[in-house]
């Protein structure tokens, strides 16, 4: 009989043991969770916004190397595209596909890492081009601007030709030379 009551209570006590998790503590886990997550989520977003925001800076800086280097190599003043720094990778660089920049940026929708690229020549062309080639200009407007204000970035950026990297709280592109060059310099450059 001892040995039948025993075995009742042990079969009791493994009952209450395996009974699991009761609401109380898996609302508690629930909202540990969310206030962690609370405090993570707008950290990330803005990480991953200066991330945007530093590499948007380095492709600008690419870009303007890039018609510095298209300038000198082809003779033909800076380029008249974004496509005319770009091409296809491995194959032969021309002055209307030279392969200076990566091809997501020199191709449109002229987009990467939450960022829109612009390149706008500046001036008249130049009279008379390398023979195959498009005419070139005197001057140039690159800018980088965010996707998204607010979510893909905060501040959007312009250069041209003297290669000074100049930028905008607002997020918004400027749309001329004289635009860009009130905006403040970004130093570090």
């Amino acid at each position: 009989m001892n040995e039948m009551l025993e075995t009742t209570s042990n079969s009791k006590r493994m009952k209450r043991d395996e009974r699991g998790f009761s609401l109380i503590e898996l609302l508690i886990v629930v909202a540990i969770i969310l206030v962690i997550a609370s405090i993570a989520i707008p950290n990330l977003m803005r990480a991953k916004m200066s991330a945007n925001q530093a590499a948007a800076v380095s492709a600008l800086r690419a870009i303007t190397s890039a018609a510095v280097v298209y300038s000198s190599t082809y003779s033909n003043s800076f380029p008249p595209t974004l496509a005319a720094m770009g091409g296809p990778a491995g194959g032969i660089p021309t002055c209307n596909a030279s392969i200076l920049l990566d091809e997501v940026i020199a191709t449109p929708p002229y987009q990467k890492s939450g960022y829109r690229y612009s390149y706008l020549p500046q001036g008249a062309p130049i009279p008379v081009p390398p023979p195959g080639c498009a005419p070139g200009f005197n001057g140039y407007l690159a800018t980088a601007a965010p996707l998204v204000v607010g979510q893909t970035g905060q501040v959007s950026y312009c250069s041209n030709e003297p290669g000074v990297i100049r930028f905008d709280l607002t997020g918004l592109p400027p749309v001329s030379q004289a635009a860009c060059n009130a905006l403040p310099v970004l130093q570090n450059q």
